[in-house]
C-alpha cells in the first residue's frame, strides 16, 4: 500500500464519527462503501489506462488540512469576488472550498417557480429519499479510485434541480473559492437534474482567494432527460499551486442536448474527467476544452462518450497552446455500442507547442460495434507557421504580437463554440490577456491569480 492511500485509509478510521456527525443521512449512506471501494482500488497509478499521463498517487501524498469539523471560513465572497462580465446577467452562487454559501442571500436569484439550487447537504438532510434516487449512481465509487476517495469525504457541495418542462432563461454562475490559511484539501460534490423538457445554463468559475497549496477533488452527477437541455461552462483561473482533479458524469435521455465546454486559463495541475452516456435515441453533445499553459503547469483532459443508444451525434474538440515546459495531455474514446445505428461522431484534438521543452500527449480513440455510423476522429500537434509567421513582420508586425496572434486565432474556434454570447466576448478578452502575460484580477476583485 503506498503513503498516499495509506493516510487516507488511516484518516477514515479515526475521522469517520466526525465525518457522520457533519453529514447528512443520504451522503453518509453510501460513505463506507466507498471507504470499502477506495481501501481494494487505491489510487489510479500510470498503469491504469484513462490515468496513464498523470501521476495520482503523487499528487495526493503532500499532508493538507481538511475542514472535517465544517467550521466556518472567514469570507464574505461578494465582497471578494467583484468580476464584471458585461451583459451576463447570471443568478451568482458561491461554493467556499466545498460548502455552499448561504450566509448571504444570492443575489440577482430571478428562478422559475419550481427551480432549486441549494446546499447539497441541506437538501440531503431535508428530502433523503429524493437525493438518494440520485446521489452516487452514476459516479460509481467501485470503478473509480478518486471517485471512491471524494464519496468517502465529500459533505457538501451544489444541488441543482429542474422540474419538468422549466427554462431556465438566466445563466446559473457558480463561483467555487479556495479559502485557507493553511494548506487544505476540498471534496466538493455537484448534483444536478434536469427533467423532461427543460432547459439550464450553468457557468462554473474556479479561483483562490489565497496564495497556499490546495487539492481539490471534484465529482459533478448530471442527469438530463428526455428533450431536455444542459449547457455546462467550466472556467478555471486559479494559480501555479493549485492542484484540480475533477470527474464529470453525465447521463443523457432521448433527445436531450448536452454542451460542455472546459476553459483552463491558469492552474498549476489539473486532471478533468469526463464520461457521457446516451441512454436514450435522438441525443447530441458538444464537448469542447481550451488549455493555456506556461511554466510547469499540467493539465489532462480525459473523455469517454458512451453511444449505448443509437441515432445519437457527439461532437468534441480540444485544443491546447503549451509554452515553456508546461505537459499537455487529451484521450478522448468513443465507444459505439452493438444496436446503436445510425451514430453520428466526430473526435478532434489540435495542439500548439511554442517550446522544445512543452509536451503535448494525445490519444483520440473510437470502439466501434455497429455497421451503420459515421464516425471520424484526428489529432495534430505542430508549432507556428513560420511562413505566416514571416508573412506578417514583413508587415510590420514584430515577431511577439505575430506569435500571439497566430495563437489567439487558434483557441478561437472552441471559444466561439459557446453559446452565451457574453461570456464568450470575457473569454476573447482574458484569453488575449492570458497570451500576453496580464491575467491579473478582474477590476475590483480581490481572488489571486
Amino acid at each position: 500500500m503506498a503513503n498516499s492511500e495509506k493516510q487516507y485509509i488511516d484518516l477514515y478510521g479515526q475521522c469517520r464519527d466526525i465525518l457522520f456527525a457533519h453529514s447528512p443521512a443520504a451522503m453518509n449512506a453510501v460513505r463506507d462503501q466507498a471507504f470499502e471501494d477506495f481501501c481494494r482500488i487505491g489510487f489510479p497509478t500510470k498503469k491504469v489506462e484513462r490515468y496513464k499521463y498523470t501521476d495520482i498517487p503523487a499528487l495526493f501524498e503532500p499532508d493538507y488540512g481538511l475542514n472535517l469539523k465544517r467550521l466556518e471560513i472567514p469570507v464574505d465572497p461578494y465582497e471578494a469576488f467583484r468580476c464584471d462580465v458585461p451583459n451576463l446577467s447570471t443568478s451568482l452562487y458561491f461554493i467556499v472550498n466545498d460548502g455552499f454559501y448561504d450566509k448571504i442571500t444570492p443575489k440577482n436569484q430571478l428562478l422559475p417557480e419550481g427551480v432549486i439550487i441549494t446546499s447539497l447537504g441541506k437538501i440531503a438532510a431535508e428530502k433523503p429519499d429524493f437525493i438518494a434516487k440520485y446521489y452516487s449512481r452514476l459516479a460509481k465509487t467501485s470503478e473509480d479510485g478518486i471517485t471512491a476517495l471524494n464519496t468517502m469525504l465529500a459533505q457538501d457541495g451544489l444541488f441543482v434541480y429542474v422540474p419538468k418542462g422549466v427554462v431556465v432563461d438566466r445563466t446559473i454562475q457558480v463561483i467555487n473559492i479556495l479559502r485557507s490559511d493553511v494548506d487544505l484539501m476540498v471534496n466538493r460534490r455537484v448534483l444536478i437534474v434536469v427533467e423532461e423538457g427543460a432547459e439550464a445554463k450553468l457557468l462554473f468559475c474556479d479561483h483562490a482567494a489565497d496564495d497556499r497549496r490546495f487539492l481539490a477533488t471534484q465529482v459533478i452527477e448530471a442527469y438530463v432527460g428526455d428533450n431536455a437541455g444542459l449547457d455546462l461552462y467550466c472556467l478555471e483561473e486559479t494559480h501555479v499551486k493549485n492542484v484540480r482533479v475533477s470527474n464529470l458524469f453525465i447521463d443523457q435521455q432521448a433527445n436531450s442536448r448536452v454542451n460542455h465546454n472546459v476553459i483552463t486559463l491558469h492552474n498549476g495541475i489539473t486532471r478533468n474527467r469526463t464520461d457521457l452516456t446516451f441512454n436514450g435515441e435522438g441525443a447530441e453533445c458538444n464537448l469542447c476544452g481550451c488549455v493555456i499553459a506556461d511554466k510547469d503547469q499540467h493539465v489532462d483532459n480525459n473523455t469517454l462518450i458512451d453511444h449505448k443508444a443509437g441515432h445519437c451525434t457527439s461532437n468534441e474538440l480540444y485544443k491546447y497552446v503549451l509554452d515553456d515546459n508546461a505537459v499537455g495531455a487529451f484521450a478522448g474514446r468513443v465507444l459505439v455500442r452493438h444496436g446503436a445505428q445510425k451514430t453520428v461522431s466526430n473526435e478532434t484534438n489540435q495542439n500548439l507547442c511554442a517550446t522544445k521543452e512543452s509536451r503535448m500527449y494525445t490519444q483520440p480513440m473510437l470502439e466501434i460495434y455497429a455497421d451503420d455510423v459515421k464516425c471520424a476522429h484526428g489529432s495534430t500537434v505542430g508549432q507556428l507557421n513560420d511562413a505566416a509567421l514571416f508573412y506578417m513582420q514583413q508587415r510590420g508586425i514584430s515577431l511577439k504580437e505575430a506569435k500571439l496572434l497566430l495563437e489567439f486565432a487558434f483557441v478561437n474556434e472552441v471559444i466561439d463554440c459557446m453559446r452565451l454570447e457574453p461570456l464568450r466576448d470575457r473569454l476573447h478578452y482574458l484569453v488575449e490577456k492570458r497570451f500576453r502575460g496580464e491575467l491579473n484580477k478582474c477590476d475590483g476583485c480581490k481572488l489571486c491569480r
